[in-house]
């Protein structure tokens, strides 16, 4: 398991210019740093591994492309209401 750091040396590994400590608590209350940071005693602990999430971009996969239903209605559709699977749909 990896040593644990705390908000400054964290951000001091990960950014060239690190955020004050006040944003760094700001951020770990709203979710933005994954995995989320655990409080010890005063003190948030984070794994050194972790990313700022952000929050603008909540879907961060790709999205797929949605499919359209077969013409005839579908399968379960065909089977419970025979021909009339065709007009429900419309």
């Amino acid at each position: 398991m990896a040593k644990l750091l705390n908000l400054q040396e964290w951000a001091e590994e990960t950014y060239s210019k690190p955020p004050s400590l006040s944003t760094l608590r700001r951020w770990t209350r709203e979710g933005r740093i994954y995995p989320p940071p655990e409080l010890h005693g005063k003190e948030y602990k984070v794994h050194p591994d972790a990313i700022y999430v952000d929050p603008s971009k909540k879907n961060l996969r790709p999205k797929t492309k949605r499919m359209s239903l077969p013409a005839g209605g579908t399968l379960l559709e065909r089977l419970n209401h025979g021909e009339k699977a065709n007009s429900l749909r419309r």
